[in-house]
C-alpha cells in the first residue's frame, strides 16, 4: 500500500496528517470528503466514549487504539479548520501551551498551590479572568450544555460547593437525599400524579442530583461509577444468556427463580 506521507515528513503526527490530506483529497475517499466539522462533532464524541470504556476496563491494549481512533478524529477536525483557512495544528498546539503555562503559575510564576484543591481553585479563578472582557460571566457558564447530563450535573456541584454553597459533610448531603427520596415517593402515591407525571419526575432528578453531591464528597465521579456499575450488570447478564442458550432455552422462558440461581452464579464466576 502506498504512504500517504509527503517528502520530508518524518514524525508520526505528520504521517497522520499526510494520511488526512490524502483522504481528502481528489481521490481519496468519498466519505471522508463529505465530512464538516458539524458531522465530525459526533464521531468524535463516540471516540471519546469507547476511549472512556477501555480506560475504565484497565485494557491497555484497547486504550492505545482508541487514544489514536480519538487522535485521528481531532487531527481531522483540525484539518478541516485549516482547509477553511482558520486555523492550522501549529496554531492550536501554540495557544494550548500558552494556556496551560498561564494557569499551572504554581509551576511556571511565584504562585504557591501545595494541594490539587488549591490547584483547582486557582484554575478557576484564573479562567474567570481570561472571561472578564466578555461581560458577566457565572462560574457555571463554562459547563458545555450538550454533556451528557450526569457528567453535567457532576461538574454544576463542583463549581458551585467551590463558591462556599455547600453542606458541611457527607452526612447533611445524604440526609437531603432521603428527604428528596421522601419526596419523590409522595408524588409516586399521589393518585392525582399519573405515570411519568412531571411534578414525580421533578422530584427524581432531584434525587439523582443530590447523590451526585453524595459521590462528590465520598470523593467518586458519578460517571464512571456508573459506568462500572453497567458494564458488571452486563458481565452478569450476558453470563445469564450464555446458561440460557447452554440448557437449550431462550433467556425469555426462564422462570424467575431460575433467573435468579443464574445470577447469583455470575456473581461468583464473572464478578
Amino acid at each position: 500500500m502506498a504512504d500517504p506521507v509527503k517528502p520530508g515528513q518524518s514524525t508520526s503526527i505528520e504521517r497522520l496528517e499526510a494520511l488526512i490530506e490524502t483522504l481528502r483529497g481528489e481521490n481519496g475517499c468519498p466519505w471522508d470528503k463529505k465530512q464538516t466539522p458539524d458531522t465530525m462533532a459526533r464521531y468524535l464524541v463516540e471516540e471519546v466514549y469507547e476511549l472512556v470504556d477501555a480506560i475504565i476496563s484497565k485494557d491497555a491494549t484497547a486504550v492505545c487504539e482508541e487514544v489514536g481512533d480519538v487522535l485521528f478524529q481531532l487531527l481531522f477536525v483540525v484539518n478541516l479548520f485549516r482547509e477553511s483557512g482558520n486555523f492550522c495544528l501549529k496554531d492550536v498546539v501554540e495557544k494550548n501551551l500558552e494556556k496551560m503555562i498561564r494557569r499551572h503559575p504554581h509551576v511556571f510564576g511565584d504562585v504557591t498551590a501545595k494541594t490539587p484543591e488549591k490547584v483547582s481553585e486557582n484554575w478557576e479563578l484564573i479562567k474567570l479572568k481570561e472571561k472578564g472582557g466578555r461581560g458577566r460571566q457565572s462560574v457555571l457558564s463554562s459547563i458545555p450544555q450538550s454533556l451528557p447530563a450526569l457528567l453535567r450535573a457532576s461538574m454544576v456541584s463542583e463549581r458551585a460547593a467551590k463558591t462556599g454553597f455547600d453542606w458541611d459533610d457527607i452526612s447533611g448531603v445524604m440526609a437531603k437525599t432521603m428527604e428528596e427520596w421522601e419526596e419523590f415517593s409522595t408524588e409516586v402515591d399521589n393518585p392525582e400524579c399519573e405515570s411519568g407525571c412531571e411534578s414525580a419526575a421533578m422530584e427524581f432528578g432531584d434525587i439523582l442530583f443530590s447523590m451526585v453531591n453524595v459521590a462528590r464528597f465520598a470523593r467518586i465521579h458519578p460517571e464512571t461509577a456508573l459506568i462500572r456499575s453497567i458494564q458488571k450488570f452486563e458481565k452478569r447478564f450476558n453470563y445469564m444468556e450464555e446458561k440460557a442458550i447452554e440448557a437449550g432455552r431462550d433467556i425469555g422462558s426462564l422462570a424467575l427463580r431460575e433467573m435468579h440461581n443464574f445470577w447469583n452464579e455470575a456473581k461468583d464466576k464473572v464478578g
